[in-house]
């Protein structure tokens, strides 16, 4: 039985190269191919069927743009409504991804932390951008606590730089470790229902309650990469 790391293997499906750049379709390619194309699709149909009294689809699309529009209100206000967008986009994204990835011999694209971290750090550069389009150097105010006493600023500054600056780290950590951690564990628990043979009973009964356990997460973990992202667009526009 193949190790439980090894699902986490990035193989080249198509072979490509420009000089010495590999641009090769790899399974991590399709994948995320496909979260792309599932989650447009699933938008697409919802959008298509659209009647006064709405379908299962229709309810499905209408709940997830309500769920992310009233989530953009409450953490950055009006002023938060035009960058609905890329935010729907990337909670639709890392979900369809995640759920992709609890298919049975399937990929998990958000277990590669180049993944996660390339969202984390467009995020983050996006956000650092914002934050100098909309004050210019009075940005700069946002590595000094209010209200803290000048002689203390030489130590609060470095620690707030800092903390601004492993923003992508974190969120993009934070995303990666929950997928490889989860989809370890159940590769593990598998190989003990497979091993124990007719007293595998048990380690099936828990991998089924960790399966679903796993699908809460995957709606969690794109829930908070999103919040997060809503909570660091609203310091850009408001600083403290």
């Amino acid at each position: 039985m193949a190790g439980p790391l090894e699902q986490f293997e990035i193989h080249p499906i198509m072979p490509l190269s420009i000089g010495n750049l590999d641009i090769s379709i790899t399974n991590s390619t399709v994948y995320m191919a496909a979260a792309v194309a599932i989650s447009a699709g699933f938008l697409a149909i919802g959008a298509g069927r659209a009647a006064m009294v709405p379908g299962r689809w229709q309810n499905m699309a209408e709940l997830s743009y309500e769920f992310i529009a009233n989530l953009i209100k409450e953490t950055i206000g009006s002023d938060g409504r035009k960058y609905f967008p890329i935010i729907f986009t990337l909670f639709m994204f890392i979900l369809f991804a995640n759920l992709l990835g609890m298919i049975p011999f399937s990929f998990t694209v958000t277990s590669q932390i180049v993944v996660t971290f390339a969202m984390a750090a467009v995020v983050f550069v996006g956000v650092t951008v914002l934050a100098f389009a909309k004050h210019g150097t009075h940005f700069f105010s946002f590595f000094v606590p209010p209200g803290s006493p000048v002689w203390m600023w030489p130590l609060l500054i470095p620690i707030e730089v800092i903390s601004y600056l492993s923003r992508p780290i974190s969120l993009s950590v934070r995303l990666f470790a929950n997928m490889l951690a989860g989809h370890t564990l159940l590769k593990v628990i598998a190989g003990f229902v497979f091993a124990l043979n007719v007293f595998g009973i048990l380690p099936l009964a828990l991998l089924v309650a960790l399966t679903g356990l796993e699908i809460l997460i995957a709606f969690l973990q794109a829930y908070v990469f999103t919040i997060l992202t809503c909570l660091y667009i609203k310091d850009a526009l408001h600083l403290h």
